[in-house]
């Protein structure tokens, strides 16, 4: 079995309007959402081995922060092809892992990420900023991840219901 987290960035700024999408930084609701998240991975014994995450500015600070409060000393890897991307885009950086990553965290946007956690669980769900889903993996090499998999959501967290 493989475990896949997969989060979505935490609150996004909008105050300045001319700001390119890719650069917009965290709100102040950002900042505080994001911590509380790395602080329920390590509540709940949830140990990524590896983070794979877009490169824009929001998914960055949120990375920062969650593996801050939650005390992650792995690798994270920033995939420019997470930017704003379809599940296909997920799905293939997902099956290029080596088996040796038994708990992989994804951090990126909607609609991919909610489309993604849907056709992995049969689940429509809703991935507000800063959620984190949990979906165990009836797989024994990430290469074998494809549109037919049925994982079992396991759990989402939301910031406002921490």
């Amino acid at each position: 079995m493989k475990i896949l987290l997969l989060l979505r960035h935490a609150k996004s700024s909008w105050k300045d309007e001319s700001t390119p999408d890719h650069e917009r930084p965290l709100a102040k609701r950002g900042f505080r959402d994001a911590p509380r998240i790395g602080q329920l991975l390590r509540e709940e014994n949830l140990h990524p081995d590896l983070i794979l995450s877009s490169t824009s500015r929001r998914t960055r600070q949120t990375v920062e922060l969650v593996t801050d409060a939650s005390g992650f000393g792995g690798d994270v890897r920033w995939l420019e092809e997470l930017y704003a991307a379809p599940l296909e885009e997920y799905l293939e950086a997902v099956r290029a892992l080596p088996d040796t990553y038994g708990c992989v965290m994804v951090v990126g946007h909607n609609p991919g990420l909610e489309e993604l956690l849907d056709l992995l669980t049969g689940e429509a769900e809703s991935l507000t900023t800063a959620a984190l889903a949990q979906v165990n993996l009836p797989i024994h090499s990430w290469s074998d991840l494809s549109m037919e998999t049925q994982g079992k959501l396991v759990n989402i967290w939301r910031p406002k219901e921490l």
